[in-house]
């Protein structure tokens, strides 16, 4: 079983791979169908939905991987 990532180490990788891309901000909200807001939100580790995160982390080529616990 793989451990469980932090939503802030979610926004690190995703403001890596936007910087590593040469993004703003707004190009990753334009490319994921968010808003820029949104996008700092997720940088910056706070809440975000898994439909959200799923848009996001794929527009930069990143996965999210969702598993049950019990």
């Amino acid at each position: 079983m793989t451990e469980p990532v932090s939503l802030a180490s979610v926004g690190d990788a995703v403001r890596t791979a936007r910087r590593e891309r040469g993004w703003s901000q707004t190009k990753l909200g334009e490319e994921a169908g968010v808003s820029r807001p949104t996008i700092a939100r997720i940088e910056r580790g706070d809440d975000a939905s898994v439909g959200t995160l799923a848009k996001v982390t794929a527009a930069v080529g990143l996965a999210i991987k969702i598993e049950a616990t019990q």
